[in-house]
Protein backbone atom coordinates (compact mmCIF):
# COMPACT_ATOMS: atom_id res chain seq x y z
CA UNK A 1 0.00 0.00 0.00
CA UNK A 2 1.41 2.84 -1.29
CA UNK A 3 0.94 6.57 1.37
CA UNK A 4 3.37 8.59 3.30
CA UNK A 5 4.39 5.81 5.57
CA UNK A 6 4.86 2.99 3.85
CA UNK A 7 7.64 0.79 4.65
CA UNK A 8 6.97 2.23 8.25
CA UNK A 9 6.74 -0.43 10.96
CA UNK A 10 4.31 0.90 13.81
CA UNK A 11 3.62 -0.39 17.35
CA UNK A 12 0.48 0.89 19.16
CA UNK A 13 -0.01 0.39 22.85
CA UNK A 14 -4.12 0.93 24.00
CA UNK A 15 -5.29 1.46 20.24
CA UNK A 16 -8.26 -0.60 21.31
CA UNK A 17 -10.53 3.12 21.30
CA UNK A 18 -9.43 6.78 20.97
CA UNK A 19 -6.45 8.23 19.91
CA UNK A 20 -4.86 5.07 19.99
CA UNK A 21 -7.59 3.46 17.46
CA UNK A 22 -7.65 6.90 15.20
CA UNK A 23 -3.73 6.44 14.76
CA UNK A 24 -3.52 2.83 14.09
CA UNK A 25 -6.08 3.47 11.36
CA UNK A 26 -4.69 6.40 9.73
CA UNK A 27 -1.32 4.87 9.47
CA UNK A 28 -2.05 1.94 8.36
CA UNK A 29 -3.75 4.18 5.57
CA UNK A 30 -1.54 5.73 4.45
CA UNK A 31 0.65 2.73 4.03
CA UNK A 32 2.49 1.61 7.23
CA UNK A 33 2.46 -1.75 8.51
CA UNK A 34 0.44 -1.36 11.77
CA UNK A 35 0.59 -3.36 15.23
CA UNK A 36 -2.43 -2.12 17.28
CA UNK A 37 -2.24 -3.58 20.59
CA UNK A 38 -4.99 -3.18 23.58
CA UNK A 39 -5.42 -5.11 26.82
CA UNK A 40 -9.08 -5.28 25.87
CA UNK A 41 -8.63 -7.25 22.57
CA UNK A 42 -12.69 -7.36 21.85
CA UNK A 43 -12.37 -3.68 21.04
CA UNK A 44 -10.56 -4.76 17.83
CA UNK A 45 -13.97 -6.85 16.74
CA UNK A 46 -15.24 -3.83 14.32
CA UNK A 47 -11.45 -3.07 13.11
CA UNK A 48 -11.36 -2.59 9.55
CA UNK A 49 -9.74 -5.22 7.48
CA UNK A 50 -6.26 -4.12 6.07
CA UNK A 51 -3.88 -6.57 5.31
CA UNK A 52 -1.67 -4.00 6.97
CA UNK A 53 -3.28 -3.38 10.23
CA UNK A 54 -2.58 -6.26 12.99
CA UNK A 55 -4.06 -6.47 16.24
CA UNK A 56 -3.40 -8.50 19.26
CA UNK A 57 -3.94 -8.33 23.29
CA UNK A 58 -1.07 -6.63 25.15
CA UNK A 59 -0.91 -5.71 28.76
CA UNK A 60 1.51 -2.78 28.79
CA UNK A 61 2.21 -3.43 32.61
CA UNK A 62 3.46 -6.91 31.84
CA UNK A 63 6.73 -6.98 31.29
CA UNK A 64 7.62 -9.95 29.84
CA UNK A 65 4.56 -10.19 27.21
CA UNK A 66 5.93 -6.45 26.24
CA UNK A 67 9.76 -7.83 25.55
CA UNK A 68 8.10 -10.75 24.11
CA UNK A 69 6.00 -9.05 21.02
CA UNK A 70 8.95 -6.67 20.64
CA UNK A 71 11.30 -9.36 20.37
CA UNK A 72 9.07 -11.24 17.84
CA UNK A 73 8.02 -8.10 15.67
CA UNK A 74 10.26 -7.12 12.28
CA UNK A 75 12.26 -3.82 13.84
CA UNK A 76 10.29 -0.86 14.38
CA UNK A 77 10.31 2.39 12.71
CA UNK A 78 7.75 3.77 15.17
CA UNK A 79 6.73 3.15 18.68
CA UNK A 80 3.61 4.92 19.87
CA UNK A 81 3.49 4.74 24.00
CA UNK A 82 -0.45 5.43 23.91
CA UNK A 83 -1.63 3.90 26.84
CA UNK A 84 -2.44 6.07 29.95
CA UNK A 85 -5.18 6.56 33.05
CA UNK A 86 -6.39 9.64 34.50
CA UNK A 87 -7.29 9.64 37.86
CA UNK A 88 -8.91 12.82 39.36
CA UNK A 89 -8.83 13.88 42.87
CA UNK A 90 -5.98 16.20 45.10
CA UNK A 91 -3.04 14.84 46.69
CA UNK A 92 -5.15 14.27 49.92
CA UNK A 93 -7.74 12.44 47.91
CA UNK A 94 -4.71 10.28 46.15
CA UNK A 95 -4.12 6.62 46.98
CA UNK A 96 -0.60 4.63 47.60
CA UNK A 97 -2.46 2.40 44.78
CA UNK A 98 -3.26 5.23 42.64
CA UNK A 99 -0.27 6.54 42.77
CA UNK A 100 1.64 3.71 41.91
CA UNK A 101 -0.66 2.58 39.01
CA UNK A 102 -0.52 5.86 37.59
CA UNK A 103 3.23 5.78 37.07
CA UNK A 104 3.19 2.48 36.29
CA UNK A 105 0.93 2.86 33.31
CA UNK A 106 1.62 6.48 32.57
CA UNK A 107 5.65 6.06 33.02
CA UNK A 108 6.87 2.29 33.54
CA UNK A 109 4.83 1.09 30.71
CA UNK A 110 6.78 3.49 28.23
CA UNK A 111 10.21 2.83 29.69
CA UNK A 112 9.73 -1.08 29.57
CA UNK A 113 8.68 -0.67 25.84
CA UNK A 114 11.28 1.38 24.82
CA UNK A 115 13.97 -0.15 26.18
CA UNK A 116 12.88 -3.59 24.56
CA UNK A 117 12.78 -1.85 21.19
CA UNK A 118 16.03 0.47 21.37
CA UNK A 119 18.55 -2.48 20.67
CA UNK A 120 16.63 -3.50 17.04
CA UNK A 121 16.12 0.08 16.15
CA UNK A 122 19.67 0.97 16.93
CA UNK A 123 21.02 -2.43 14.77
CA UNK A 124 18.77 -1.51 12.53
CA UNK A 125 19.82 2.07 11.72
CA UNK A 126 23.39 0.74 11.56
CA UNK A 127 22.53 -1.84 9.18
CA UNK A 128 20.04 0.15 6.78
CA UNK A 129 20.79 3.87 7.69
CA UNK A 130 17.14 3.75 8.45
CA UNK A 131 15.44 6.52 11.27
CA UNK A 132 13.46 5.54 14.38
CA UNK A 133 11.03 7.46 16.25
CA UNK A 134 9.57 7.22 19.87
CA UNK A 135 6.54 9.20 20.10
CA UNK A 136 5.02 9.09 23.82
CA UNK A 137 1.37 10.65 25.20
CA UNK A 138 1.90 13.42 27.71
CA UNK A 139 -0.73 15.80 28.54
CA UNK A 140 -0.98 19.43 29.14
CA UNK A 141 -2.59 18.81 32.38
CA UNK A 142 -0.22 19.70 34.99
CA UNK A 143 2.54 18.43 32.95
CA UNK A 144 2.35 21.78 30.62
CA UNK A 145 -0.62 23.43 32.46
CA UNK A 146 -1.02 23.05 35.89
CA UNK A 147 -4.45 21.89 36.27
CA UNK A 148 -7.07 21.44 39.47
CA UNK A 149 -8.07 17.97 40.69
CA UNK A 150 -5.40 16.25 38.43
CA UNK A 151 -2.58 15.42 40.86
CA UNK A 152 -1.11 11.97 40.41
CA UNK A 153 -2.27 12.41 36.74
CA UNK A 154 -0.26 14.90 36.28
CA UNK A 155 2.86 14.44 38.07
CA UNK A 156 3.22 11.07 36.13
CA UNK A 157 2.59 13.23 32.59
CA UNK A 158 5.42 15.71 34.02
CA UNK A 159 7.50 12.39 34.45
CA UNK A 160 6.47 11.28 30.68
CA UNK A 161 7.81 15.15 29.47
CA UNK A 162 11.27 14.42 31.24
CA UNK A 163 11.70 10.44 29.97
CA UNK A 164 10.57 12.02 26.92
CA UNK A 165 13.68 14.50 26.89
CA UNK A 166 15.99 12.78 28.33
CA UNK A 167 15.84 9.65 25.82
CA UNK A 168 15.87 12.22 23.26
CA UNK A 169 19.08 13.59 24.16
CA UNK A 170 20.52 9.93 25.07
CA UNK A 171 19.63 8.41 21.69
CA UNK A 172 20.64 11.15 19.38
CA UNK A 173 23.59 9.03 18.28
CA UNK A 174 21.59 6.50 16.94
CA UNK A 175 19.32 8.82 15.00
CA UNK A 176 16.24 7.97 16.99
CA UNK A 177 13.78 10.61 17.44
CA UNK A 178 12.11 11.01 20.93
CA UNK A 179 9.32 12.75 20.99
CA UNK A 180 5.72 13.55 22.69
CA UNK A 181 2.46 14.70 22.10
CA UNK A 182 0.37 16.52 24.67
CA UNK A 183 -3.38 16.43 24.41
CA UNK A 184 -5.85 18.77 25.97
CA UNK A 185 -9.68 18.26 25.48
CA UNK A 186 -9.90 15.08 23.23
CA UNK A 187 -12.90 13.00 22.86
CA UNK A 188 -15.26 13.35 25.83
CA UNK A 189 -15.11 10.29 28.03
CA UNK A 190 -18.69 8.24 28.02
CA UNK A 191 -21.06 10.14 30.73
CA UNK A 192 -19.53 13.70 30.64
CA UNK A 193 -22.63 15.85 31.31
CA UNK A 194 -23.65 18.74 29.38
CA UNK A 195 -22.37 20.98 31.99
CA UNK A 196 -18.91 19.59 32.16
CA UNK A 197 -18.56 19.83 27.98
CA UNK A 198 -19.68 23.37 28.13
CA UNK A 199 -17.00 24.08 30.74
CA UNK A 200 -14.26 22.39 28.78
CA UNK A 201 -15.37 24.19 25.79
CA UNK A 202 -15.53 27.55 27.57
CA UNK A 203 -12.12 27.05 28.78
CA UNK A 204 -10.67 26.01 25.10
CA UNK A 205 -9.71 29.09 23.12
CA UNK A 206 -10.89 26.79 19.63
CA UNK A 207 -14.48 26.49 21.81
CA UNK A 208 -14.86 22.68 21.39
CA UNK A 209 -13.10 19.08 22.13
CA UNK A 210 -10.78 17.58 19.54
CA UNK A 211 -10.91 14.57 17.84
CA UNK A 212 -8.66 11.71 18.14
CA UNK A 213 -7.82 12.48 14.65
CA UNK A 214 -5.78 15.59 15.82
CA UNK A 215 -4.00 13.68 18.04
CA UNK A 216 -3.23 10.89 14.92
CA UNK A 217 -1.64 13.79 12.62
CA UNK A 218 0.29 15.24 15.14
CA UNK A 219 1.95 11.66 15.93
CA UNK A 220 2.37 11.10 11.72
CA UNK A 221 4.46 14.54 11.53
CA UNK A 222 7.04 12.69 14.24
CA UNK A 223 7.09 9.90 12.21
CA UNK A 224 7.74 11.46 8.99
CA UNK A 225 10.76 13.88 10.34
CA UNK A 226 14.07 13.49 10.30
CA UNK A 227 15.16 16.42 12.43
CA UNK A 228 12.92 17.08 15.18
CA UNK A 229 13.25 15.12 18.66
CA UNK A 230 13.13 16.05 22.39
CA UNK A 231 9.80 18.29 21.04
CA UNK A 232 6.68 18.42 22.82
CA UNK A 233 3.63 19.27 20.50
CA UNK A 234 0.71 20.43 22.02
CA UNK A 235 -2.57 19.71 20.49
CA UNK A 236 -5.26 21.29 23.34
CA UNK A 237 -7.26 23.93 20.86
CA UNK A 238 -5.37 26.67 22.83
CA UNK A 239 -5.56 25.35 26.22
CA UNK A 240 -2.00 25.51 27.48
CA UNK A 241 -2.34 29.60 26.37
CA UNK A 242 -4.94 30.54 27.99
Amino acid sequence: MAGRLAGKTTLITAAGAGIGRASAIAFANEGATVYATDVNDKLFADYPKLPNLHTSRLDVLDDAAVRKMIGELPPLQALFNCAGYVHNGSILECTDDQWNFAFNLNVRAMYVAAKAAIPKMVDHFEKTGTLASIINIASIASSIKGLPNRFVYGTSKAAVIGLTQVLALELAGDQILVNAVAPGPILAPPGTTDDELRAVEQATPLGRWGGGGAIARAVQFLIETDFVTGEVIRVDGGRHVK
